[in-house]
């Protein structure tokens, strides 16, 4: 059994944060994650980074003109402050098992008994095939399967620089990783086991299972296929949720078609405002807790 929290916040922007601030003043057992990099001070995913690009931001109650990065820092002191540090990781997959939800976090497994997604609407449209191979073949987090393709073959298409170190930790374990992609940053590896080729994926394609990835200009085949994106869509990631659009529907208090599972923020739809995420992120936690309370 992995380790079990009372809410577990998916996004550590504006949303996330109020959250886990919210949850935190009940006296609830949290967990904050973000998906960057080197600990609690450093610029988590799921907007803030967004924020602290910001110019000036003039709507925000109490802090008129203020800066992106002085927003940002302030969100940071107060996380400080409340003793919440920020884990950073991958989720790769997230279940409802009734009462609980189990959560694939990069190589581990979670527990909590409930969950806030506040991870924002960065993701990109699926592949044709991908979403119907997804776990059949076709995975979203390559730490956390690397095991799985030992002396196997293996596609990495990575949309961000950063996602070279899992394809470096993949060909560890795979006997060949091919790896596509999709930014303009130079691609260097060490390892002789991995080949960078330069293409666009189209679909995924296989029978019982994903077998081939069709580019525009050669279609591949390897035992599995990783698609490496900044963020991934929450109905691929949690199966059963119903979705608006691209956006995750939710009502009033912020819950979704899954008891126990929240959303807010930007994943709830527009207007995509720092205010209105932070207030989202208030009424999720508080709807979370009135669900503890009641189960």
């Amino acid at each position: 059994m992995g380790e079990r929290y009372d809410v577990v916040i998916i996004g550590a922007g504006p949303a996330g944060m109020e959250a886990a601030i919210t949850a935190k003043i009940r006296n609830k057992r949290i967990l904050l994650v973000g998906n960057g990099g080197g600990g609690a001070k450093s610029t988590p995913a799921g907007g803030s980074m967004k924020v602290q690009k910001a110019h000036q931001v003039l709507n925000y109650l109490g802090l008129p003109e203020i800066g992106g990065e002085e927003m940002q820092s302030r969100f940071m002191d107060h996380l400080e402050r409340m003793g919440i540090p920020i884990t950073h990781g991958k989720l790769a997959a997230a279940y409802s098992m009734g009462n609980y939800f189990s959560l694939q976090l990069d190589s581990d497994i979670i527990e909590s008994r409930s969950i806030i997604l506040a991870c924002g609407v960065n993701f990109g449209t699926p592949l044709p095939g991908e979403t119907e191979f997804l776990g059949r073949g076709v995975s979203y987090c390559a730490t956390c399967d690397a095991a799985l393709y030992k002396g196997k073959s293996a596609i990495v298409v990575a949309w961000s620089k950063d996602e070279e170190s899992e394809a470096a930790f993949l060909a560890e374990k795979a006997a060949k990783v091919l790896y596509i992609p999709q930014y303009k940053e130079e691609v260097s590896f060490p390892a002789e086991n991995i080949e960078v080729v330069t293409d666009k994926p189209l679909s995924v394609e296989g029978t019982m299972k994903a077998e081939k990835l069709v580019c525009e200009g050669a279609t591949y085949s390897a035992d599995g296929i990783f698609l490496l994106r900044e963020a991934v869509a929450p109905d691929r990631l949690l199966p059963g949720l119903e979705m608006d659009g691209r956006h995750v529907k939710v009502d009033r208090r912020m819950a979704t078609s899954i008891p126990g599972c929240f959303a807010c923020g930007d994943i709830t739809g527009t207007p995509y405002q720092y205010i209105k995420a932070a207030g989202e992120g208030n009424v999720a936690a508080l709807s979370a807790v009135d669900y503890l309370s009641a189960s």
